[in-house]
């Protein structure tokens, strides 16, 4: 697995924002409208959060599932792959994109963060880079993802662990910082 793009974005100081002015309205008309359509919905009017999505951009194939109380901050920055579940209070931080493959769960309040900062720098710019989360993964509760991260397919990423390295596929890893602890097991025919 290859490490992701790192984006750096122009600031001359910390106040400025990386955003233009029509993506700053864009993300503000997005907060309210998810608030006001969406988040009092309950789990039986998922197509009806997933076609507000749709409006907003995101790519969504077959029927992923996105709970009332999820957190997306960009949606246009969001992919979900058929039965992709992203849960109760996750976080979805989509300041880069983020990528859910197929089957994959996303367990209540984990963290999937897309951004971070260019300590180096006194401007502290903004930096981005994509996640990418593989088919029938398993991220536990209030796990932390950091940006530029590649979850292989069929992984385990264990309840309030911090990922800061990429996870082949079928790893199971658990801990701060994230390390291996076994194997999943094939699936059985």
């Amino acid at each position: 697995m290859t490490a992701q793009p790192i984006k750096t974005h122009a600031q001359a100081t910390p106040y400025d924002s990386p955003w233009t002015l029509r993506q700053r309205i864009a993300a503000l008309l997005w907060d309210y409208v998810w608030a006001l359509f969406c988040s009092w919905t309950p789990k039986p009017l998922n197509p009806w959060r997933l076609l507000i999505l749709r409006l907003f951009g995101a790519k969504l194939h077959g029927t992923p599932f996105v709970h009332q109380r999820a957190r997306i901050q960009l949606p246009w920055n969001l992919t979900m792959h058929h039965r992709a579940c992203l849960g109760d209070r996750a976080n979805a931080y989509t300041l880069a994109p983020i990528t859910i493959g197929e089957g994959a769960t996303i367990a209540q309040e984990a963290y999937l963060c897309s951004g971070t900062h260019d300590f180096s720098s006194p401007a502290l710019p903004l930096q981005t880079s994509p996640i990418t989360i593989g088919r029938d993964v398993f991220i536990g509760a209030r796990a932390m993802i950091l940006p530029g991260l590649t979850i292989g397919d069929r992984a385990i990423v264990g309840a309030c662990a911090v990922l800061t390295k990429n996870v082949p596929a079928s790893a199971i890893v658990a801990g701060n910082p994230a390390k291996p602890i076994g194997t999943r097991p094939p699936p059985s025919s």
